[in-house]
């Protein structure tokens, strides 16, 4: 029986290897403009910092060890991203075996990632720190589940690996180590986990990996907040008894959105002992409804006092990611016959796995039959090679980190700067050795696209006393568009010296 379930976890994972290998190849096959989280990764893996702005800094410095040993490529963006999420899976099944004792429902349970839609293709379309909030927190359900089933300075040492990353991944991770504490006090041999000596060695571990991130978080909270709390913010909804249900009706359309399908699936396989296992329990199970409440709870406090309406589900994984070892977990405490409910449900795992496959490649090969773009429709490749026949540029100053990472992914020994970054105010463009080329997003009016430099260039070319040699607009047709559907860009050529 245990070499069958050996078995049952190699094969599990060999069909998410495959699975994120195909994901690799699909995106090399797609159209190589990137994804706004891509391009941010790509502009700002051209530096080593210790904090990026609005959010914590350990993707980007994944990124930027990546892109320093392999150089700027589709294939550099891509291929670490889905071996952290395959690396996601992998330790989720590790943290299911400990609380499961079952090593082939371990297998199902870290199969069952594939149905939430916030890890299977949301953190495939795009999402990056996101991304290794995922990474951060299977690894943390594995390190907190293994000191809970048998402690040792590896699992201490694990926990605090994991809580340094998802702390330098992603803000709201810092509610998910104080959930996991509360959530032990009731049981009295867990609750010496706590107290044991070899917890100081973790929190060790934790603060070596956060010091450099948080040194710099100190003289820089306002910047680092400002994103989360203009996404979070009510707009001009007045303060009070309106506004707050307005954020606790948004709260609970986000749980109910993270949780339908995987409820659905799991419901639909296992029937009516599905429903009967909810009645069911045991320490796990209960340990696992005080962490998933007690950070759920957490979330609705942070609602009530920002006065926040807005609440994103992927804000909600590192909290509700446990749900299908919790299924399984209830269901096994019943003493249920799983095996019917089991052959249900492993087929369902490959056709979703297609599904998100299909999604992915449709979404940018189907635009045109839909009418709606995504970046990856943008034809980057032809603006870069238009811009630049007559010359290469020296140094590229972009308006966002979205042109930004586009043109350093075309132009990958080129610096691309952008206004305010990496140092506060416009670019010097009188450094450059050779011609700087600005590139901006343009507007397209009724017969061609609008060539006006925004005024942020312009007063800072005037300024400097530097006159522009050329401006100019290109209009050119989305990848897979219909006829008609273009995207625009504004450009302008400048030489250092000319007045």
């Amino acid at each position: 029986m245990l070499e069958r379930a050996t078995r049952t976890i190699k094969t599990a994972g060999l069909l998410l290897a495959a699975y994120f290998v195909l994901n690799i190849l699909l995106r090399i096959a797609l159209p190589h403009s990137l994804e706004l989280d891509e391009a941010e990764q790509s502009f700002f893996s051209q530096y080593l910092l210790a904090g990026y702005g609005p959010q914590p800094p350990f993707y980007n410095w994944m990124q930027y060890a990546v892109v320093s040993l392999t150089g700027m490529s589709i294939g550099a963006l891509i291929v670490p991203k889905n071996i952290l999420l395959f690396l996601s899976y992998l330790f989720y099944g590790l943290a299911a075996r400990r609380a499961l004792k079952d090593q082939a429902l371990a297998a199902i349970a870290m199969l069952a990632l594939i149905t939430l839609p916030q890890v299977s293709y949301m953190a495939q379309q795009d999402l990056t720190h996101t991304t290794a909030l995922l990474f951060a927190s299977a690894l943390f359900l594995y390190g907190f589940f293994r000191t809970l089933d048998r402690p040792d300075m590896a699992s201490y040492l694990v926990l605090g690996l994991a809580t340094g990353i998802g702390l330098i991944s992603k803000y709201n991770f810092a509610l998910m180590p104080v959930a996991a504490l509360i959530a032990i006090l009731p049981d009295t041999e867990w609750r010496r986990r706590a107290f044991d000596w070899r917890l100081l060695a973790a929190v060790a571990v934790a603060l070596v990996i956060v010091l450099p991130h948080a040194i710099w978080l100190r003289d820089n909270l306002a910047f680092a907040s400002s994103d989360t709390l203009v996404k979070m913010a009510a707009g001009n909804e007045p303060a009070g008894i309106v506004r707050i249900g307005k954020g606790l009706l948004a709260f609970l359309v986000a749980i109910i959105a993270f949780a339908a399908l995987p409820v659905a699936i799991f419901a639909a396989a296992f029937r009516r002992d599905f429903i009967r296992a909810l009645s069911a329990g045991n320490r796990w199970t209960g340990m696992l409804e005080r962490m998933m409440l007690t950070s759920l709870a957490g979330i609705a406090l942070i609602v009530l006092f920002t006065g926040s309406t807005t609440v994103r589900e992927r804000w909600l994984d590192p909290f509700l990611l446990v749900l299908p070892i919790y299924f399984l977990a209830k269901m096994q405490a019943a003493g249920i016959d799983l095996s019917a409910g089991l052959r249900r449900f492993r087929p369902v795992v490959p056709v979703l796995m297609a599904c998100v496959l299909i999604a992915l490649g449709f979404r940018v090969v189907g635009a045109g039959l839909i009418g709606t773009y995504s970046r990856p429709n943008v034809p980057m490749a032809g603006f870069s090679r238009e811009m630049t026949r007559q010359a290469r540029p020296a140094l590229v100053i972009a308006s966002d980190t979205y042109i930004g990472g586009n043109m350093r992914l075309q132009f990958p020994d080129v610096p691309v700067v952008i206004p305010d970054f990496p140092a506060p105010g416009i670019p010097a463009y009188a450094e450059a050795k050779g011609p700087v080329l600005i590139v901006w997003r343009g507007k397209m009016t009724a017969t061609a696209a609008d060539a006006v430099m925004p005024d942020r260039f312009s007063s800072a070319l005037a300024a400097a006393g530097i006159a522009a040699q050329e401006i100019g607009s290109l209009s050119l047709p989305y990848y897979f568009g219909r006829q008609g559907d273009n995207f625009a860009l504004g450009y302008a050529w400048v030489q250092p010296g000319t007045k």
